[in-house]
């Protein structure tokens, strides 16, 4: 019996560890840019990082390994969090969920559903942004700090994060 029990809690202990690092997407909240706007603002004393990419953009999948692993490395930060706004259409929203699976995203991410008004968010964030992507904007304390254009490496990255958190 005893043995029954120390094996149950170790089988306990071992699925918990592994739950910590299991990514579990069962949906994707798919919002306007007014709600994205809001939830920026209401991130207060937070260092939020702002990446905008979708599943058939190369280099935005090629940046995002590198996403995670400094995600990872801050998560447990109350003063940081990182939002990654997939900009696919939501047509292929389960496409989206499946690629987060896949890739093990450990980052919030949500959908932004407001393609056809793209003109009039863009310049909304940033005046300078031509709407390519990936871009990545960092805001502290609901304050732009930091916009970076194309892709961004994992130094750069965490160049801005360790500057400003």
């Amino acid at each position: 019996m005893k043995k029954i029990l120390s094996f149950t809690a170790l089988i306990f202990s071992l699925s918990f560890c592994f739950s910590q690092e299991q990514i579990i997407v069962n949906d994707v909240p798919m919002i306007k840019y007014e709600v994205l706007e809001k939830k920026i603002q209401e991130e207060k004393d937070v260092l939020l990082v702002l990446n905008f990419w979708s599943t058939t953009c190369a280099p935005c999948v090629k940046e995002l390994p590198d996403f995670m692993e400094v995600n990872n490395k801050y998560k447990d930060s109350p003063k940081f969090k990182m939002l990654l706004v997939s900009l696919d259409r939501a047509k292929d929203k389960e496409r989206v969920i499946q690629f987060i699976k896949n890739k093990k995203l450990t980052a919030e991410v949500i959908l932004l559903d407001d393609i056809k008004r793209m003109n009039t968010w863009i310049p909304r964030f940033e005046k300078n942004w031509d709407g390519n992507i990936p871009v990545t904007i960092v805001y502290k304390n609901s304050e732009k700090v930091h916009f970076n254009d194309g892709e961004m490496t994992k130094t750069e990255l965490e160049n801005v994060i360790t500057k400003n958190l």
